[in-house]
C-alpha cells in the first residue's frame, strides 16, 4: 500500500488480488447478495486508491481497508434502507462440494440456511461484528479499530451477538420442527 501512496497505482492489482475474496466474503455476508457484494468489493478499491494519500502506513492494511469497507457499506446501506437473504445458487453451492451423502448434505444445508436466517434478524451491529470475528477471521483489535472502539467493548459485543444469534437459531428449530 505504501507504493500506491507513493503513486505506483500498478501495486494496487496486487492488493486486490489478494484481498478481493476475503472482501468478497464480507460484503455477501452482510448483503447476501453477490452482484451488490462485487460492486462494494470494486468501490472499495477505487477509494483505496483515491484517498491512498491517507493511509499512514503505522497500523496494517487490513485495518485501514475494513474501516474503509465499513464505511462504504455505511453508506450503502442508507441509500437502499433494505437488506434480506437472496440465495446466490453459485455462493451457496460453494459450501457444499465436500463428499457428503445425500442425508448429511440435506441436514447441513438445513443448518446453514437456518444460520443465515438467525443471522438475517440480527441487527446490523451484531452482525457486523459477528461477520467481522468468525467470518473474516479478524482478531479482537483489530475489529477496535476499524470500528473505532476499545477492544473490551469488541469482545462484549461479540458476546451479546452470539448470545442473540444462539437465541434466534433456538427460535427458528422450533419452528422447524414443528413445520414437520
Amino acid at each position: 500500500m505504501l507504493k500506491v501512496k507513493a503513486g505506483q497505482l500498478d501495486q494496487l492489482g496486487l492488493l486486490f488480488e489478494r484481498h478481493n475474496r476475503p472482501l468478497y466474503g464480507f460484503f455477501y455476508r452482510l448483503t447476501a447478495d453477490g452482484a451488490i457484494s462485487e460492486d462494494l468489493v470494486q468501490n472499495v478499491f477505487v477509494r483505496i486508491m483515491k484517498y491512498s494519500h491517507t493511509y499512514k502506513g503505522d497500523g496494517k492494511f487490513t485495518t485501514w481497508m475494513y474501516h474503509m469497507a465499513r464505511n462504504l457499506f455505511a453508506d450503502h446501506y442508507k441509500k437502499q434502507k433494505k437488506m434480506g437473504y437472496k440465495e446466490d445458487p453459485e455462493v451457496t453451492d460453494k459450501y457444499f462440494r465436500d463428499e457428503f451423502n445425500a442425508e448429511e448434505k440435506r441436514i447441513k444445508e438445513e443448518q446453514l440456511d437456518m444460520l443465515q436466517l438467525a443471522m438475517n434478524r440480527l441487527s446490523e451491529d451484531k452482525r457486523e461484528v459477528l461477520v467481522l470475528s468468525k467470518y473474516q477471521g479478524m482478531k479482537y483489535q483489530d475489529i477496535a479499530e476499524v470500528l473505532e472502539i476499545t477492544e473490551s467493548a469488541v469482545k462484549v459485543r461479540i458476546f451479546r451477538a452470539l448470545k442473540d444469534l444462539k437465541a434466534q437459531y433456538e427460535k427458528l428449530e422450533v419452528v422447524n420442527s414443528q413445520g414437520t
